[in-house]
């Protein structure tokens, strides 16, 4: 997770994601920063239609602490609005350039948190300052395909 002020921390899953797992990443590890950050409840919070995301005990989760932050509806099929993947294109390139590449799963784990804690302020700046830009493009497209 990321916002205007800093990067969230990187949460490595051992297993596949399901919404036990990431409710519990969401209430354990998320949840803390977003009170931490937003103590007045003006904190937002997005995330795509993954399965996991949108299963019942995480949308009742979410209706739960509604006060904390507000979570933001996510239209279906519109990854434009996604700007976390601009982050993640950052972190891959960085690990492509790595000479010699990890040789195993702990050290491809290190490499990817140091990508990430090298990603320049500037950049996740610029992209939530793009949201609204981002949002008015995905409205004016009524959901379908945009260039962005």
């Amino acid at each position: 997770m990321f916002s205007w002020h800093d990067l969230g921390p990187l949460i490595r899953v051992e297993q596949r994601l399901n919404s036990t797992t990431y409710l519990s990443i969401i209430a354990d590890q998320v949840h803390p920063i977003m009170l931490m950050a937003y103590p007045n409840g003006d904190g937002f919070f997005q995330q795509d239609n993954a399965p996991c995301h949108s299963a019942h005990i995480v949308q009742e989760w979410f209706q739960e602490h509604e006060g904390d932050f507000t979570l933001l509806r996510w239209p279906p099929q519109s990854p434009d609005l996604n700007p976390i993947e601009h982050l993640w294109d950052k972190v891959k390139r960085a690990i492509r350039q790595l000479i010699p590449q990890p040789p195993n799963l702990t050290e491809l784990d290190s490499a990817i948190h140091q990508a990430w804690c090298q990603i320049p302020r500037i950049n996740f700046q610029h992209l939530v300052e793009s949201m609204p830009r981002r949002i008015t493009a995905v409205l004016k497209a009524k959901g379908g395909p945009m260039k962005y």
